[in-house]
């Protein structure tokens, strides 16, 4: 099948149909580990907290890029982190179909202070991102590094959505 074809033919698919199509399950949407929101409303924006990579109540990926986590292990670890996002954009607006646009993509990368591969790391929730939500997930991004993270976790994402009433 050529791009053209996958592409429409992924353009009728539900960002939950792509997820399945991809083998993903959104996860339980984590808990707040502070005084604040996992996400908030306000008009037809919807932004989550810091998502951290969770797995079943348990951080899979601590440590720093460029010490004990390679570049690799960046990307999986911020695609887990937009994962966790998408499942706090599902809590808030109910139906993926409700996302009219992800306007943004924020990450923060735990690393070393010679590791300079942040963006390429990134885009394993960019990547996410844009697959889950074909053109809808078309969005600006920012990078941040950190060389102290909380909890010891490896990724941070926090994601901006537009959503229909």
């Amino acid at each position: 099948m050529s791009i053209a074809a996958t592409a429409k033919a992924t353009e009728n698919q539900t960002p939950e149909q792509r997820l399945q199509e991809m083998g993903l399950e959104l996860p339980s949407v984590p808990k707040a580990v502070g005084a604040y929101e996992p996400w908030v409303r306000a008009g037809n924006v919807v932004y989550t907290s810091g998502q951290l990579p969770w797995i079943d109540g348990k951080l899979k990926y601590t440590g720093k890029m460029g010490a004990e986590l390679s570049l690799l292990d960046g990307y999986d670890a911020f695609r887990l982190s937009a994962l966790n996002g998408i499942a706090q954009l599902k809590s808030a607006v109910g139906d993926l179909r409700r996302i009219k646009r992800i306007l943004r993509v924020e990450g923060t990368a735990h690393c070393t202070p010679d590791f300079t591969e942040q963006p390429e790391a990134l885009n394993g929730a960019s990547d996410l991102v844009n697959d889950v939500f074909g053109e809808k997930g078309c969005h600006s991004r920012m990078i941040y590094s950190d060389p102290a993270m909380c909890l010891n976790c490896a990724t941070l994402v926090v994601l901006w959505a537009e959503v229909t009433d």
